[in-house]
């Protein structure tokens, strides 16, 4: 079949593409941005097509000759994620309808166990896109999840930096709710499977792992999987979800506007009511995979730097997009920049590993206290801080998230060029070249560029200024001579 994957820049959607190739089907991925799916492993064998779920105008050609069609796209960490994603869900709808799709699979979330119970706003956002999709007029599976287990998920996240930091936790009440995890590797398997639905099928479905525990059995689980001691875990009544997400913010690479709806969702409990799916999709002869064996299963992948989706792959539509202005756009208005230079004794092949190698646990190679400083500020002012990362210790991608910025470009062995995503009065960027000089060594050249944006911009980058010899000027030098020490 002709398989539509929308979302293919996130985390399910990254892990769905290639399994459906592998399926024999034909894949075609809708981006924002064709650049970022350019450097994914299976970008040749998928057609990757520019449009947006927000511009109906954009779609005609994005649904034309489509069998199946999957909504795997939300806009958590928006102020106004409902608003967006009821838009795109209608405008998906639409689209499939007048193209006509046979198809649409679309991934949720879990229902209220009773009418009594008052969805989250992520909780009854996601049941909204189902409920326009069911009625679009195009079959449509449904399939409601609770928490997925798989390195890099942002349920993973949560639970494995709070599990591993905090050997005895004060904790919110809704750690003693009941939860059904599921394997992201069972999620894909029923993504996947859910093409050969008859056609009459038109409903949602619960899918959910064998076990049913509390989000504190979980923690318990994991630290044993894991080889930690028993976890001492206090719950408190007075913890509300907000404060709750500030403590999860704090604690783990997930940002608090990810974390709240996240933890408001965790406040209802989240089993499955029936496991129909099993009628189309049979489980495998070995049964679901346990909680256990799914965090087993992520912490080998986290091991060997083998985590090929991450919850920050995906940028919001809200994201700074606009790649680094050339330099004549910018005549008639400010740039700000901080350019070093460094020779290196060393060849080229050597400054490239150093630059490419650059944040998560290598760091920045300058001033550690200031960094780390920069990225719990903008943690505190709800920013993404340096937490997030890198997905791989050794190679980047296109369009990855690295810390606080993301990957605009990449040339190997030629130029890193990283997009700011902390919270800045502007915009900003950062370079790193490697220049090959005639005797085989090399020069480092590195750039900063901010775009101010209005009076608190130029301020902003008045207030730094002072400190970017050290800072900047120390990053050059210090690569350089990392680069020494490899050559």
């Amino acid at each position: 079949m002709r398989c539509l994957v929308t979302g293919a820049t996130g985390y399910i959607g990254g892990r769905l593409t290639p399994l459906l190739l592998a399926d024999g089907h034909t894949v075609r991925c809708l981006a924002r941005k064709a650049v970022r799916l350019r450097d994914v492993p299976w970008a040749s064998a998928a057609e990757i097509i520019e449009g947006d779920l927000s511009r109906p105008e954009t779609l005609p050609a994005v649904f034309a000759d489509v069998d199946v069609a999957y909504f795997l796209v939300h806009s958590l960490g928006r102020a106004d994620f409902e608003a967006t994603d009821r838009t795109a869900a209608t405008n998906f709808a639409a689209a499939a309808r007048e193209a006509g799709v046979r198809r649409i699979i679309y991934l949720g979330g879990p229902e209220p166990a009773s009418h009594e119970e008052v969805p989250s706003p992520h909780l009854r956002s996601r049941a909204e896109v189902g409920r326009i999709l069911l009625s679009s007029g195009v079959p449509t599976a449904v399939l409601r999840a609770a928490v997925i287990i798989g390195s890099g998920s942002a349920s993973f996240e949560m639970l494995r930096y709070l599990t591993e930091r905090l050997p005895a936790m004060v904790t919110p009440r809704w750690v003693s709710n009941r939860i059904q995890p599921i394997a992201v590797r069972d999620v894909l398997r029923y993504l996947a499977g859910c093409t050969a639905l008859p056609a009459e099928v038109n409903r949602g479905f619960d899918i959910g792992g064998p076990d049913v525990l509390t989000f504190g059995d979980m923690m318990q689980r994991y630290a044993s999987v894991a080889g930690l001691r028993r976890r001492v875990i206090v719950p408190v009544r007075l913890l509300t979800p907000s404060l709750s997400s500030h403590w999860v913010g704090l604690i783990t690479p997930v940002p608090n506007a990810i974390a709240r709806p996240l933890v408001d969702s965790l406040v209802q409990e989240a089993v499955t009511h029936e496991h129909d799916i099993a009628r189309y999709v049979p489980d495998p002869p070995g049964g679901l995979i346990g909680f256990d064996q799914a965090v087993a299963l992520a912490l080998a992948k986290v091991r060997d730097a083998q985590v090929e989706t991450r919850w920050s792959t995906a940028s919001g539509p809200d994201a700074p997009a606009e790649p680094l202005p050339s330099d004549p756009a910018w005549s008639g208005g400010t740039a700000y920049t901080d350019v070093r230079e460094q020779a290196v004794n060393a060849p080229p092949e050597a400054l490239w590993r150093v630059i490419e190698g650059v944040g998560g646990e290598h760091g920045w190679y300058s001033f550690p206290l200031a960094w780390s400083v920069r990225g719990w500020l903008d943690r505190l002012i709800g920013g993404v801080g340096l937490r997030r990362g890198r997905r791989d210790p050794h190679r980047l991608q296109v369009g990855e998230a690295l810390d606080f910025w993301r990957v605009e470009e990449i040339i190997p062995g030629e130029l890193l060029r990283l997009r700011a995503e902390m919270r800045l009065p502007g915009r900003a960027w950062l370079e790193m070249r490697v220049l090959p000089t005639d005797d085989g060594r090399s020069r480092y050249h590195q750039r900063a560029v901010f775009l101010p944006r209005g009076l608190a911009g130029h301020t902003y980058w008045g207030s730094v200024a002072p400190f970017h010899a050290v800072v900047f000027g120390g990053m050059a030098r210090n690569i350089a001579r990392n680069a020494e020490h490899l050559g």
